[in-house]
């Protein structure tokens, strides 16, 4: 399709291909669309508008909730509940499943979100995000349950997430190839920018926090020093590129190739990112865009999740570079 065609537009065309669709799952994109546009706003004037720091508060998983972090939920959940789309929605900031309230009509989809991915970043402008998941509820027109929120990421209907960086950008997958749409301020639309985006099979960056180096396994520590060699083919070790925000990370690597690693702990052995707001909605993109997203023994999309907020390592990027990590973890475990 033509560069510059708007959201709105691109997702009604690919709709047409599709006979048997109504427009529900249109509208309910359209309208995250529309909370992304109202929170780039607030990012770019953050300092102006006072959302900077902290509210005092900690949220589930024990971390101080930014005041953009309750602004972009808040926005989110205001954007979509009316709809008549939802029956339910789940949120990284809330413990509980948020039902939608009495009055409204409920739909056929559940939507899982992490409002602003990389919060702790806001205070030195670094590129956060918005990720997102929509799944279809098990039972339509219902009050949601967790067993409509607990589906493995293959079972995904559409993922994506909003990067607010240098621009806003919106990248998104229904299972049909990742497509990504520049916002211009100039006219208020996200028009496309990058279609059926398909990320290197192989790259040359690493993604990871090595300050952690110490409190990995022996597989994940031989496979960070392997990437610090010298390869053959071009005489130089891979290049270190990490901002510590995973939206910016992926994004980088989608577009030009590359790995991003999260790896668990040796002691307890567990992962921090959380499967169902992180991992498996970046992994349902890069899946669609030929790369792949392992813990680094399981492929996260097969992965059955056992509860609302549970955490899981994160191997994710292209395809060769995730095999090779996947060879070094398994060989130590």
């Amino acid at each position: 399709m033509e560069k510059g065609t708007t959201l709105t537009r691109f997702i009604i065309e690919e709709q047409r291909k599709l006979p048997a669709t109504t427009g529900e799952f249109t509208e309910l994109l359209t309208e995250l669309a529309t909370a992304g546009k109202i929170i780039s706003r607030e990012v770019n004037q953050a300092g102006l508008a006072q959302v900077l720091g902290l509210t005092g508060r900690m949220n589930v998983h024990g971390e101080e909730v930014q005041k953009l972090d309750e602004y972009a939920n808040s926005t989110i959940i205001k954007s979509v509940d009316h709809t008549g789309h939802l029956v339910g929605l789940a949120s990284e900031e809330m413990e509980e499943i948020y039902q939608i309230p009495d009055e409204k009509l409920l739909g056929k989809y559940v939507l899982l979100i992490d409002p602003v991915d990389g919060s702790s970043n806001i205070d030195v402008n670094v590129s956060i995000g918005t990720i997102f998941s929509i799944r279809r509820a098990k039972k339509e027109g219902q009050r949601a349950d967790l067993d409509d929120f607990l589906q493995k990421g293959s079972e995904q209907l559409c993922a994506g997430y909003i990067i607010y960086g240098s621009s806003t950008m919106l990248v998104y997958t229904t299972g049909l190839g990742v497509h990504g749409f520049t916002l211009d301020p100039t006219v208020g639309e996200f028009l496309l920018s990058h279609e059926d985006i398909k990320i290197p099979k192989h790259g040359k960056v690493y993604s990871v926090n090595e300050s952690y180096y110490h409190r990995w396994n022996p597989g994940v520590q031989r496979y960070v020093d392997h990437l610090k060699e010298e390869d053959k083919a071009t005489g130089r070790p891979y290049s270190a590129r990490y901002i510590g925000s995973l939206v910016a990370d992926f994004h980088r690597n989608l577009l030009k190739g590359g790995i991003f690693l999260y790896p668990p702990e040796r002691k307890s052995g567990k992962g921090k990112l959380r499967l169902m707001y992180e991992a498996a909605p970046l992994a349902f993109v890069v899946h669609q865009a030929g790369g792949l997203a392992s813990t680094g023994w399981e492929r996260i999309l097969d992965k059955q999740p056992k509860a609302l907020h549970e955490r899981v390592p994160l191997v994710i990027g292209s395809t060769e570079d995730v095999e090779e990590a996947e060879a070094f973890f398994q060989e130590a475990r």
